[in-house]
């Protein structure tokens, strides 16, 4: 039994943020019921994993019957999450209003990249454009070039996923004072605003030149928080920061400790040249060869690993961190709870294959069920 089992999430089928929230609601025990749009094969939803945990019914929600479906399914729902521009889904009859008709305690969650309001707020957008706007993707870089595209991690799933995630829990836990439910207004770009806190209180103490990126202690800047690559072209990750993590580092990688200690660590005059001396360091052997030095140590030292290699690593393979689902690795459930674990309930279900057995528990019958389907209005 998960935390949250007995809740009920209607998640608005899309893409990124909002299925991903989906799917950690259902690890952590929620039923979850996933309105997809058409039974229309999509080469990517058979590999979404996503979907997993979660129940798919296919209904045309631009219908009055698609829609009534819709609202009837909400009436006993504690959340629903939608990841729409801001109107649509009023204009589809089943915005907040609409759906507190039917049930005042619903916590509606939506997920966009620019937020319900604002002169951008029904632009097109992508995780690139939101952390553009709010001085994370200045500061992803080396010296004197361009910004670095990186994974669409910080916007869409840092800034999106989790604060749409953290929002509808605190949402919930209200309710059980009030009694009664509200909008969740998650915008991407508000979300990695609030990531990039740490390093407005560092420009804020004037400890961060933004004149420039790939300059400063977290960007790259420190020799000594950085990458590199090892003679097998493969490459290592430092994050030595601490005078007594640095100084493991130094003595467990044979390095000069007259130029590399404590005294002189932090000298930024003096980052540039020593990054140079790192990398030639570092290329004289492999990365099998400095993880037999500086694994397992305070020197804040890891192998940068592929995707493949990722789930063999013998802590992340001491930990489960990654489970087979449907012959399909990928992380397992995350964050973990001592007394009511997640879990994976299931694999991903084919599109629709819960539209029957959902509309029957709403108190549809078959005959009524079969119309529908012939009408094309719901899918299996």
């Amino acid at each position: 039994m998960g935390v949250l089992s007995g809740y009920k999430v209607v998640e608005m089928a899309g893409l990124g943020p909002c299925p991903l929230a989906g799917m950690l609601f259902a690890d952590m025990g929620a039923e979850v019921i996933r309105v997809d749009r058409s039974t229309r094969a999509n080469p990517m939803y058979a590999k979404d994993m996503s979907a997993r945990g979660k129940k798919s019914v296919v209904l045309d929600i631009k219908t009055e019957v698609g829609r009534e479906a819709l609202l009837k399914l909400v009436e006993s729902a504690d959340v629903l999450i939608e990841g729409y521009r801001p109107g649509v889904v009023e204009k589809l009859g089943i915005g907040p209003e609409q759906c507190w008709a039917v049930n005042p305690k619903l916590v509606y969650g939506r997920m966009t990249g620019w937020g319900q309001t604002g002169p951008l707020a029904n632009n097109a957008g992508h995780d690139i454009n939101y952390i553009a706007l709010t001085g994370a993707l200045h500061g992803i870089g080396r010296p004197g070039e361009r910004p670095t595209v990186p994974l669409n991690l910080i916007g869409d799933f840092g800034g999106g996923t989790m604060f749409l995630i953290s929002g509808v829990l605190g949402a919930l836990l209200e309710r059980e004072r009030s009694g009664k439910g509200q909008v969740v207004d998650a915008a991407m770009i508000d979300g990695t605003a609030n990531l990039m806190n740490l390093f407005h209180s560092f420009h804020n103490a004037g400890c961060w030149d933004v004149s420039d990126r790939g300059v400063n202690l977290l960007d790259g800047g420190a020799f000594f928080y950085d990458t590199y690559e090892t003679a097998d072209g493969k490459y290592i990750a430092l994050g030595s920061i601490e005078p007594q993590f640095f100084t493991e580092l130094v003595e467990r990688a044979g390095l000069d400790k007259e130029r590399f200690n404590i005294e002189t660590q932090y000298d930024q005059s003096q980052w540039s040249y020593n990054q140079k001396v790192f990398a030639e360091v570092f290329k004289t052997k492999t990365r099998d060869q400095w993880c037999e030095l500086l694994e397992n140590s305070d020197a804040c030292f890891t192998p940068i690993l592929d995707l493949d290699e990722a789930p063999k690593h013998p802590h992340n393979q001491a930990r489960n961190a990654y489970v087979e689902v449907d012959d399909k690795l990928q992380p397992a459930p995350a964050p973990r709870f001592s007394r009511t674990p997640s879990e994976v309930k299931h694999g991903q279900h084919a599109l629709g294959e819960d539209t029957r057995s959902v509309l029957t528990a709403l108190g549809y019958s078959d005959d009524k069920i079969n119309t529908m389907k012939s009408s094309g209005i719901v899918g299996w």
